[in-house]
């Protein structure tokens, strides 16, 4: 066995593929420490404000998690530093990188925004391409960071307690780079208030164009990805 292969081989065994997430070092990041169940297969990657489920084959998230409060919201914030790079966690068959990217059209649209990050360590880490999908451009710079990510920064500044947030990707479009990391269809965030039993969930058509849709359920949610989320809801819908 050549030394490449061993690495892999212990590569595989430090950060195995599953279908079942167990996220041990950051299950409180889940409510009620519930990871999600689906048959899509992918990595945990545990970071400091947030973790990732993260497909081998897509190269992106199949869906992240952050909890974020008022509290944290308003302390002064950290300087963006733009600083994208390559997840050494991620098997390096497996990885995304940077020159995937280069030249494709499309943005590094961030899965968990660096906009909810509150320390200097959690801003670098939102910019692992495990936290990224490619995103249509003004898409990302347009209706999702206006009409998504700052309304669900606003209600989490309004409220008391803390709220979870997931968000994730699916569908394909085609792919970019050598990597063929897959270009998503739909775009979706799922917000959950535990205090008042509520959630509800944007879903975005990764174009250009895309135009803000009506909200849709936690159960169409569910129904549409795959995912069960385990959101301990008194009347789910």
């Amino acid at each position: 066995m050549n030394a490449i292969v061993k690495l892999c081989v212990l590569l595989s065994l430090a950060f195995p593929l599953s279908a079942l997430a167990l996220f041990d070092q950051c299950q409180d990041l889940f409510p009620e420490r519930q990871t999600p169940t689906t048959s899509l297969i992918g990595r945990d990657l545990c970071f400091d404000d947030f973790a990732v489920y993260y497909s081998p084959t897509d190269k992106k998230p199949i869906y992240t998690v952050e909890r974020l409060n008022g509290r944290q919201l308003t302390q002064t914030r950290p300087r963006r530093t733009n600083q994208f790079y390559e997840e050494a966690r991620v098997p390096a068959h497996e990885r995304a990188l940077l020159s995937d990217y280069r030249g494709s059209g499309y943005d590094r649209g961030h899965n968990v925004p660096a906009g909810d990050m509150t320390g200097e360590q959690g801003m670098a880490q939102s910019f692992s391409l495990a936290n990224m999908m490619p995103q249509a451009r003004q898409n990302n710079q347009g209706i999702w960071a206006k009409r998504v990510e700052e309304p669900t920064r606003m209600y989490a500044k309004r409220v008391d307690g803390d709220i979870y947030v997931f968000t994730g990707s699916t569908g394909n479009r085609g792919s970019i780079g050598k990597s063929k990391v897959t270009i998503p269809a739909y775009l979706y965030k799922l917000v959950y208030d535990p205090a008042k039993q509520l959630a509800w969930v944007y879903w975005i058509e990764n174009t250009n164009e895309a135009q803000v849709s009506p909200l849709i359920s936690y159960s169409e949610l569910i129904q549409r990805t795959g995912i069960d989320f385990h959101l301990p809801l008194s009347n789910p819908r």
